[in-house]
């Protein structure tokens, strides 16, 4: 699947009274427009994937081109991810906002949870959908990034 090109997203969550959780998750789907709703696939092992489940709410990031930092810093597992970027909780979940490094952010409840294999698949409902001026996505596809803004594609070779 590294030769398929797909956006780049942090996935974050909180539990009331604890520090915040997130991780880099480019297992990302529009599962359905009526009710609107997401899905995202997540490590079964993963800190993320407990605070997603335990508070039952979470964040979808979607980072703008300029954000392969918070990619790779997201992906990597630091303990101190959150003190290095910019957030805030969100308005409806709480859950952390990535509002400098995201072109949008998709606020969703978790509505039901499949394990499949090391995964479990995870179907949130949209609760709200938060955008911002920055008008490129950050794609990753081939084992790098590459930016696809609305004014330029992404280069073509």
């Amino acid at each position: 699947m590294s030769s398929f090109p797909t956006g780049v997203s942090v996935v974050t969550a909180q539990e009331r009274g604890t520090a915040p959780y997130g991780m880099t998750c480019s297992a990302l789907c529009s599962l359905s427009v009526n009710p609107p709703s997401l899905l995202i696939c997540l490590r079964t092992e993963s800190p993320t994937l407990r605070a997603v489940v335990d508070s039952g709410a979470f964040a979808v990031n979607l980072l703008h081109g300029e954000a392969e930092w918070v990619a790779a810093l997201f992906a990597s597992g630091a303990p101190d991810r959150f003190d290095r970027v910019t957030w805030r909780p969100s308005r409806h979940t709480n859950s952390p906002a990535l509002v400098d490094a995201a072109h949008a952010i998709a606020e969703c409840t978790v509505d039901r949870a499949h394990p499949a294999g090391d995964h479990v698949i995870v179907v949130g409902a949209v609760r709200s959908v938060e955008r911002f001026r920055q008008e490129s996505a950050l794609l990753y596809g081939f084992r790098r990034y590459n930016e696809w803004s609305q004014t330029e594609p992404a280069a073509r070779r």
